[in-house]
């Protein structure tokens, strides 16, 4: 088995939290246990989850994300400045019911006050004899969702001048996980994802916002918080299109951002939705450099039925058209919690799922 990340099988990041963890969350925000109490609940979650990662076969290990309401709560908790609005857009499910979610906004000046997810690295690395991944939200998701009422204006005059402080807060974050000894960084991004969707571009262009130049200032914002960091350190962007209670944000293919994606951004590998035709196909993978890796989430969180290995072995084949089988690997399309609720499947369908892509790996690859 490789020893170094990205591995031929990866776990996104999130897990379904055990009954006795939601049960414990509940107690807490009711106030009947104090944060103390609550937090012996998580770490037992946490090792417990590591431990079922690590018998799977798993290379690259996560703490579930158990420590956060949300892939991004931690950075608005932990950071002065931030606070919430409702978003500009609304998830919808396959029955065609939306839904409203709260999103991140600035309500003061930036200030990174000292580390956000050092304490939860270092626990996690204290728990696996394996590598230790961790999940941060990108830049351009604490900008994206809230279009003009994205910050106070009496805060910043403009997105450069919030831009600039959003990047010293990613910069000294990570440069502080990788102090820790952090190796392997996951960075979260929902916006470029949606920058494929056509419906969300046209959105954008009639409330004045000009979706080509948003992403690659988006990229550009990305590549300024990963371009200097240490050779030892892997980074991998992983695009989702929205993943709360099996309900998702947007739809289309990677085509409109895949050149500048694959060729600009400096990212060693990139996790790619593949779940649902709403993915479209793998032609945009055809402008990924030999040197990168493309992680493909073939398997979904977002429902209980379990994969047909024939199939995923098919979809690698076709995927194998555009890029070398060497330059692939397997993963579920998302986390299966990016929330406290978690998406429509039980823990046991979870390690199903998970248990699946392992051995497709070593069937395909000989190793995982």
């Amino acid at each position: 088995m490789n020893i170094n990340p990205p591995f031929r099988v990866e776990h996104i990041g999130s897990l379904l939290r055990p009954r006795y963890l939601k049960d414990a969350w509940k107690r807490y925000e009711a106030a009947e246990i104090t944060e103390s109490e609550y937090g012996v609940f998580v770490d037992r979650a946490i090792k417990e989850a590591v431990l079922h990662q690590e018998q799977l076969g798993f290379g690259a290990i996560t703490d579930g994300e158990f420590r956060r309401k949300s892939y991004w709560s931690h950075f608005l908790e932990a950071v002065d400045g931030f606070g919430t609005r409702t978003a500009e857009f609304k998830f919808r499910d396959i029955a065609g019911k939306t839904q409203n979610f709260l999103a991140p906004y600035v309500k003061q000046k930036l200030r990174w006050t000292g580390p956000i997810s050092g304490g939860a690295f270092e626990f996690l690395r204290c728990a696996t004899t394996k590598t230790p991944k961790l999940t941060i939200p990108s830049p351009p998701t604490m900008h994206f969702w809230c279009g003009s009422n994205t910050f106070d204006r009496a805060v910043y005059t403009n997105d450069e001048s919030f831009f600039d402080d959003l990047r010293e807060l990613f910069l000294k974050e990570i440069s502080d996980l990788v102090a820790r000894g952090c190796t392997y960084i996951q960075i979260d991004d929902v916006p470029l994802a949606m920058l494929c969707d056509e419906n969300v571009r046209s959105k954008l262009a009639s409330n004045g916002r000009d979706p080509d130049r948003l992403t690659a200032r988006y990229m550009r914002l990305i590549n300024e918080i990963i371009c200097d960091l240490p050779d030892t350190v892997t980074t991998g962007l992983h695009l989702c299109r929205g993943n709360l209670k099996g309900s998702w944000l947007s739809e289309g293919g990677y085509d409109l951002i895949a050149p500048r994606l694959f060729r600009e951004i400096e990212a060693d590998v990139f996790f790619l939705e593949y779940d649902d035709p709403r993915a479209g196909g793998f032609e945009p993978l055809r402008h990924l450099p030999k040197n990168k890796m493309v992680v493909l989430g073939l398997v979904t969180t977002k429902s209980s039925a379990l994969e047909k290995v024939d199939d995923i072995k098919w979809q690698l084949e076709q995927a194998a058209r555009y890029v070398p089988l060497e330059n692939l690997g397997i993963s579920p399309q998302c986390g299966f919690s990016s929330t406290v609720a978690g998406n429509p499947l039980t823990e046991d369908d979870q390690w199903r799922k998970m248990d699946l892509l392992v051995s497709i790996a070593e069937d395909v690859w000989g190793d995982h």
